[in-house]
């Protein structure tokens, strides 16, 4: 795949999408969210695919925030719009893929980067790393998900001072908020994600979609969590990756799974 402003790789099972606009901090404008849902969207659908990591070009930003001068002069109902497509293309794609989105995040995160990156299964950050939602600074909110997903991550109260501050979070701040899941060095960061996504690939993919669809639906309003974990626990009982799971540890052997 050939993009302008990304750089898809793949490799044994891992795809790695780097957001490669250095010159801006990797900050998302119209194109690279584009961009960003025909990358994922095509991965979903790549058989080779197992895991899909996400990172920024460089070493001073994951995603430094929005593009401001594309929507500076925007009016209410465009604002409105620019949300709301945001969510659709990108964010929630994201959030409610079947495969795994680690986001491996590598200096500032902020804004709409923040927000790209709690969409994502789970986080590694870098010790350098900075994150932060600073829209109140220019007189607006997070608008691609921030306000739900931080108090999804962190709790209510912490959300509630993170955004009414502007503030950033150091890398240990975050992991000790529970924002992030691992801090490593920053030479480390990538081969942390790719190690977990090693420990992700020897088991089930079936079994791994219906458990991010499970846990998704107990933070969605009108969803009931655990109807839905009922409903895809049995759906296990249906494919091949149960078979092959059930047999490998009754005859004491390494499973295979085929993702059926």
């Amino acid at each position: 795949m050939k993009f302008e402003n990304l750089v898809v790789k793949q490799n044994s099972g891992i795809a790695m999408i780097t957001i490669n606009r250095p010159a801006k901090l990797n900050a998302l404008n119209k194109a690279t969210i584009e961009e960003l849902n025909q990358a994922f969207t095509k991965l979903e659908d790549d058989s080779e695919v197992r895991v899909i990591l996400i990172t920024g070009a460089g070493d001073k930003a994951f995603v430094a925030g929005a593009d401001i001068s594309e929507f500076a002069s925007f009016n209410a109902k465009e604002g409105a719009e620019l949300a709301a497509q945001g969510q659709k293309k990108l964010f929630d794609t994201v959030e409610n893929l079947k495969k795994p989105v680690i986001a491996a995040v590598n200096g500032f995160a902020l804004g709409g980067g923040l927000e790209l990156a709690m969409a994502c299964h789970f986080r590694v950050a870098s010790f350098t790393a900075k994150m932060g939602l600073p829209e109140t600074s220019l007189g607006l909110i997070p608008g691609y998900g921030g306000t739900q997903r931080l108090a999804h991550l962190v709790g209510k109260g912490k959300a509630m001072e993170m955004i009414m501050t502007a503030g950033m979070l150091s890398a240990d701040e975050a992991n000790s908020w529970g924002l992030v899941n691992h801090v490593v060095e920053p030479d480390e960061l990538t081969e942390t994600c790719v190690n977990l996504a090693q420990k992700i690939m020897k088991n089930s993919p079936r079994a791994i979609e219906g458990a991010i669809r499970s846990i998704n639906a107990g933070f969605k309003d009108g969803e009931d969590g655990y109807a839905t974990e009922i409903k895809e626990f049995g759906a296990c009982f249906g494919t091949e990756d149960f078979k092959e799971g059930t047999s490998a540890f009754l005859n004491k052997r390494k499973a295979e799974f085929k993702g059926k």
